[in-house]
């Protein structure tokens, strides 16, 4: 290994391991839809709308979240996240009306996980490492998420059976306070100050990039304007419209299947174990998505995973139901499922650099959680009142393929002399 690497390890790992937390609470959400929405005696639209309500938050808030981060350094911002997180999941369980449910597990804990997910820690790792391993790292990133998924949401679904419902939420909310200890590593290679604390050679790659590539200069550039510069560019809106369907496919997925499945006649831990292979098979797949690219086309991957989509999607409708198929489309899907992160994000950093791709992303982001907010909304809204998800998977297909038509026609170079921002 480098020796110019070697002190990036460290901070890596942390990154990593925040990343496993931080996802494998928030994909374990749907293991508490049937048990709570019973003990509550609500219909299945009103958890939705809280975890619909999650993402949304989410998504905004990582907008407001990288704006913050890259002015001031991302410190404040990953502790602020883990705060809101851990009490969110705490007082979620004493939630007994909608509007309790929709400011704990919806607001409050989607700016906890606005705080200390990808958008906030991806340009963390992107700063920690040379130029040519960036892919690399945003995979490797993106990869621990799944990680997370994998090992999280059985713990999580065992701890239901053991506890219950109501005493798993505080546990785990208590338990959600260690990724401040994670988050403390982090705080170099955030924005304003992500140079600060980094070896000469790479201060001069990562200057060098700043100033040759970096379409948005200068901290005196209001967030606003550089959001009104980045929309300039058909490619990049593109890039964000089509990342919709992402977040209506996985958001859909990771809240609903737990109960689909038991709707199927099936056992509450075979739709854990789905969730988790999904988190599994991620592993792979996004990080040889990070791998790729490094290699190839970053717009024709998307489409094609977006393509593969459509094409796992109709399978699992058309087959019969058995343990066998439903594991079989969780591992599909798996390899497709966060596989889109690392060009999404690589090509915001290709259009306009790295100095405001925290902010940039996020905006791409907020429009993933916008469909996020569709999916695990339609999805319970469509449930009480035909009785079944169907019209739902026939959404995915179709937006799966209007996706990889959007991707198809995005131009992946630098952009900095088309929108350059002039210093005030």
């Amino acid at each position: 290994m480098p020796s110019s690497v070697r002190p990036y390890v460290p901070v890596l790992l942390s990154a990593c391991l925040l990343l496993m937390l931080s996802f494998g609470y928030r994909a374990g959400f749907g293991l508490f839809m049937q048990p709570m929405t019973e003990a509550r005696e609500w219909g299945r639209d009103v958890l939705a709308m809280a975890l619909a309500v999650q993402n949304l938050s989410w998504g905004i808030c990582a907008i407001i979240a990288g704006g913050l981060a890259d002015k001031y350094g991302n410190l404040k911002v990953l502790l602020s996240g883990v705060a809101l997180y851990a009490v969110g999941m705490f007082l979620m369980a004493n939630s007994v009306s909608e509007l309790a449910i929709i400011s704990t597990a919806g607001i409050m804990v989607g700016a906890g996980v606005a705080g200390t997910s990808f958008g906030i820690v991806l340009p963390a790792m992107a700063r920690a490492v040379p130029e040519e391993k960036r892919g690399w790292a945003l995979g490797l990133g993106t990869a621990a998420g799944s990680f997370g998924q994998f090992l999280v949401v059985p713990f999580m679904q065992v701890l239901v059976d053991a506890v219950g419902w109501y005493s798993a939420l505080q546990y785990l909310g208590l338990s959600a306070l260690l990724m401040a200890f994670l988050a403390i590593p982090l705080a170099r290679f955030g924005g304003a100050d992500a140079t600060s604390d980094v070896t000469p050679d790479v201060v001069s790659d990562i200057n060098t990039d700043i100033n040759s590539e970096a379409t948005i200069n200068p901290d005196n550039s209001s967030l606003s304007h550089i959001a009104g510069q980045a929309f300039k560019v058909k490619s990049y809106t593109l890039l964000a419209t089509g990342f919709f369907v992402c977040g209506f496919h996985v958001a859909f997925i990771t809240v609903h299947m737990p109960g689909y499945v038991v709707d199927l006649g099936f056992s509450a831990s075979v739709g854990a174990w789905s969730i988790s292979l999904i988190g599994l098979c991620n592993i792979f797949g996004s990080y040889f998505s990070g791998t790729l690219c490094g290699k190839y086309s970053m717009r024709k991957l998307l489409a094609y995973i977006y393509l593969a989509r459509a094409v796992v999607i109709t399978g699992f409708l058309v087959l019969p139901v058995t343990i066998g198929s439903i594991l079989t489309f969780s591992a599909a899907m798996g390899v497709l499922w966060l596989a889109t992160v690392p060009p999404t994000s690589g090509l915001v950093a290709l259009f306009f650099g790295t100095r405001y791709m925290t902010f940039l992303y996020g905006i791409v982001f907020f429009s993933h959680q916008v469909g996020s907010f569709s999916g695990v909304w339609l999805g319970g809204w469509l449930y009480e009142r035909f009785g079944n998800y169907d019209g739902i998977w026939y959404a995915g297909i179709i937006l799966a393929l209007a996706a990889a038509a959007l991707h198809w026609p995005i131009e992946e170079r630098s952009y900095s002399s088309e929108v350059a921002i002039a210093k005030s």
